[in-house]
């Protein structure tokens, strides 16, 4: 019996690839990944961070996208939820490579992606300083920093602060979930 050997796609290819595609595709660093829907929680969290970060960077070289705009990380492409980026970036740019905070909001298909894959190519792009985790079923993040060559991850709870001082800013969590409506108490403790 012979396997067959699949050949990985170049980051080149994938991106000319993706330019004649009508949908989404994420890059994994060997094939296109679809990109699916989100939840209302997880649109309104994203807009959420979108607004409060841009309020709070208003007048100042920082600027926040959305999952419009693709990052390079690692050898990966990504549209993380939300990221921050403080170089300038030349009109018609398609791909961002030095964010310094991205955001993304767990849902049951992505979490695993979330937590080891991203978080693995986030860690390995020197620009990205600060890699924020939201959960969708209550106010939580778990929030790796980027302490020279290591990284420490902080647990945040309803009544914390996000602070991102990368860039300038603190953001009450609770603000990020602002609208978001929660299942009620027993259905998060049976989801445990």
């Amino acid at each position: 019996m012979s396997a067959v050997l699949k050949q990985s796609m170049s980051l080149e290819a994938f991106l000319d690839w993706e330019s004649r595609e009508p949908l989404k595709f994420e890059f994994d660093g060997f094939e296109p990944v679809a990109m699916t829907g989100g939840s209302a929680e997880h649109a309104t969290i994203q807009v959420n961070i979108i607004r409060e970060l841009s309020n709070r960077l208003r007048g100042r070289p920082c600027r926040v996208f959305g999952s419009e705009l693709k990052i390079q990380a690692a050898g990966s492409i990504r549209y993380p939820d939300t990221f921050v980026v403080c170089s300038p970036i030349p009109r018609g740019t398609l791909v961002v490579t030095d964010p310094v905070v991205v955001f993304e909001i767990l849902s049951p298909s992505t979490s695993s992606i979330d937590h080891f894959e991203k978080n693995r190519e986030y860690r390995a792009t020197p620009s990205i300083q600060r890699y924020a985790i939201l959960e969708q079923a209550q106010p939580a993040a778990t929030v790796y920093s980027r302490m020279g060559d290591n990284w420490v991850a902080d647990f945040l709870v309803a009544g914390d602060d996000l602070v991102l001082p990368e860039i300038g800013v603190s953001v009450p969590l609770l603000d990020l979930y602002q609208d978001v409506l929660f299942p009620p108490a027993a259905d998060l403790a049976d989801a445990g």
